[in-house]
């Protein structure tokens, strides 16, 4: 009997991949959505309405045997709401816990969360031998240690409201699965890229496009990226191995890069050389306060590096694209 998963998210930038990867592997599908949306072919669409404390999802998991839960209300850099972070736990706590709940009252045997590396902080410290190590920024001074690497094991330390409302999905998750018995797996991934990706990592495939001089030559960071193409099949393998019940993972394609390697290895990629310049970093972080960007910047000069030798050991895993090959396919899909 082929077996039935429900993503949640499913028309989103990763959702549909796990959609197209899982209908490779030989899975029924079924994609929970809040609106009508395109869809691989294969995929049955299930229209749940607004994530929150009280959707309806008696369709949408009937004679399911997991849930990748993808969606949620993610980060945003002009936040609107009066109050965020309470708009982040209806959506992302309320809204994760009755899904749950519902799932395990449905049979459902595993829920695969997908969370955000949010949860352990903001930034750390490189570990290369062969760089110096970074002062923390402004944004990341009012972190109580940065670390030379996140792991699984780290206590909690989210410094925005997205962030705080994924650490409380997972603290919600790991109490439905202790009351009810069902299986949950969280996987906190840093950014994640690929073809059709946006935010900030599509802002640097234009500027490369335009062959825009960058003032980061002298950037010393290192920082954890997750190809999509890995970041499915790390999905899909929490699906299904029996070691994955109750663990946390943090995915990453295993080679981590600083800001100026990227821009090279893209533009390389792309067949427009990166056109970097020497700027001191002080000035460029000064500059970011001067002009409200400040979290933009930071995230370019800071580091991020998480420790994911976890899921390899433990399931086996290790990512079928490197690094490399996932910028390649990136820019040339």
């Amino acid at each position: 009997m082929t077996s039935r998963i429900l993503i949640s998210g499913a028309s989103g930038f990763v959702g549909q991949a796990v959609c197209t990867q899982a209908e490779r592997q030989g899975w029924a599908i079924r994609a929970a959505l809040r609106k009508p949306g395109e869809l691989p072919d294969g995929v049955e669409p299930v229209v749940v309405g607004e994530i929150s404390g009280v959707t309806d999802w008696t369709s949408a998991l009937r004679d399911v045997d997991v849930v990748i839960h993808l969606a949620a209300r993610v980060h945003v850099m002009c936040e609107n709401a009066e109050n965020p972070l309470e708009e982040f736990r209806k959506v992302n706590v309320a809204g994760t816990e009755h899904l749950a709940r519902s799932a395990a009252a449905s049979g459902v045997k595993r829920l695969v969360f997908v969370s955000s590396i949010k949860v352990n902080g903001e930034g750390t410290f490189p570990v290369s031998s062969s760089l110096k190590k970074i002062p923390p920024s402004p944004s990341t001074a009012k972190c109580e240690t940065l670390k030379p690497v996140f792991s699984d094991t780290d206590e909690a330390n989210p410094q925005d409201p997205y962030g705080v409302s994924k650490w409380e999905a997972e603290q919600v998750l790991q109490r439905v699965a202790a009351e009810t018995g069902l299986e949950v797996v969280i996987v906190r991934p840093p950014l994640i890229y690929g073809a059709g990706v946006k935010g900030n990592f599509a802002q640097m495939l234009k500027v490369l496009a335009k062959g825009i001089p960058l003032p980061l030559a002298s950037v010393c960071n290192l920082r954890s990226l997750v190809f999509i193409g890995n970041f499915v099949d790390a999905l899909l393998t929490c699906a299904t191995h029996p070691a994955a019940s109750g663990q946390t993972y943090l995915v990453s394609d295993g080679e981590d890069v600083s800001t100026p390697d990227l821009l090279r290895q893209l533009g390389a990629a792309m067949g427009c050389p990166a056109r970097l310049l020497p700027c001191p970093p002080a000035l460029l972080r000064l500059a970011g306060r001067l002009f409200g960007k400040s979290d933009q910047i930071d995230r370019l000069l800071g580091s991020l590096q998480v420790d994911g030798s976890k899921i390899r050991r433990e399931l086996g895993w290790q990512p079928p694209f490197s690094l490399q090959e996932g910028l390649r396919l990136t820019v040339v899909p």
